[in-house]
């Protein structure tokens, strides 16, 4: 899921507590072009307010609309916006594509509250857990899930969401590389997280949004902050950053771990990390270096380009045949 998603939660956690209703809207479905996939959130006060994306547009502009007239007050609603939709057809999606949407109305009250935390639990990527939600009475439970990534079953009693941890990107130390792919993972709806122990570097680091750290790479990876939905990724050329960096990401979960270097630079890194770090074939081979896809990139921006793309790929389960 995406770190959007955790923002969406950690509001509806802040409403609730501070007494007011929200409401919290899932995609169920889509068909045909649709911006956000199944399992996506958005979550809005009476007023309007809110945090999160249905569809980037039109989709959230007639819900909103709907809800400050006084629709949505039924504990579960489900509707379907775009070609052959249900509700408002006028409304159409790109290339005539359709969604399906739950929209839950939860009251300020302790189950609220603790329906939630145990969703920012799950963002967090302290468990991974399915949500079951009764489409008769919207009453809500948890079950445990070894499966990642968001997922969405449904049948005539309830609708089943698999809550995955939100993507996460580590970057190993800052340099003008690091800078372009902070840049491009916020885009891509990752939490960013940039350390770097250097104050001097850490002074020429200003993307706004990402979280930067002043601790060395390694240690902090050490420290428990790498789950299954992150990526870890070094761009320093520093082997004091780089390796240990690469050293601790391997004994992680992460779903994807990458150096910056040439051919001839990540054969030599493989040798030291053998041969210093103690590292075993199988965790050399976790390691992508060089990192990212071969699309000969020669500028900082080029190059995060191909880092973020190759991240998306492993991310997605592609293979880079297909590309």
């Amino acid at each position: 899921m995406h770190h959007l998603d955790l923002q969406v939660i950690e509001s509806a956690l802040r409403w609730a507590n501070a007494g007011e209703p929200v409401w919290l809207c899932t995609v169920l479905a889509t068909f045909g072009s649709s911006p956000r996939e199944p399992g996506s959130l958005l979550v809005a006060r009476a007023d309007g307010k809110h945090v999160g994306s249905l569809s980037g547009g039109c989709v959230e502009e007639d819900f909103l609309a709907r809800l400050r007239e006084g629709d949505f007050d039924a504990p579960i609603t489900v509707v379907r916006y775009g070609d052959g939709g249900i509700d408002h057809s006028q409304i159409t999606l790109p290339c005539g594509g359709s969604l399906e949407v739950l929209v839950e109305r939860l009251i300020s009250a302790p189950t609220t509250l603790i329906h939630l935390e145990v969703l920012q639990a799950a963002l967090l990527g302290q468990r991974a857990l399915v949500r079951r939600v009764s489409l008769e009475d919207g009453r809500v439970s948890f079950v445990d899930s070894d499966a990642q990534g968001p997922q969405v079953e449904r049948d005539e009693q309830s609708v089943r969401v698999r809550i995955g941890p939100a993507l996460r990107l580590i970057i190993a130390g800052i340099s003008p590389v690091s800078a372009a792919c902070a840049e491009f993972a916020r885009t891509l709806g990752f939490e960013v997280i940039v350390c770097d122990p250097r104050d001097e570097a850490r002074a020429t680091f200003n993307v706004p949004g990402v979280e930067v750290q002043a601790i060395l790479p390694s240690l902090f990876i050490a420290s428990g902050a790498s789950h299954a939905a992150t990526a870890v990724v070094a761009l320093t050329h520093d082997p004091r950053i780089d390796d240990l960096a690469m050293i601790e990401a391997v004994r992680t979960p992460a779903f994807y771990i990458g150096v910056m270097g040439s051919k001839r630079t990540s054969s030599q890194r493989a040798e030291r990390l053998e041969r210093s770090g103690n590292l075993t074939e199988a965790e050399i081979a976790r390691i992508h270096m060089p990192i990212g896809l071969a699309l000969g990139s020669k500028t900082p921006a080029e190059i995060a380009l191909a880092v973020m793309a190759d991240i998306l790929r492993v991310h997605r389960g592609q293979g880079r045949d297909v590309l």
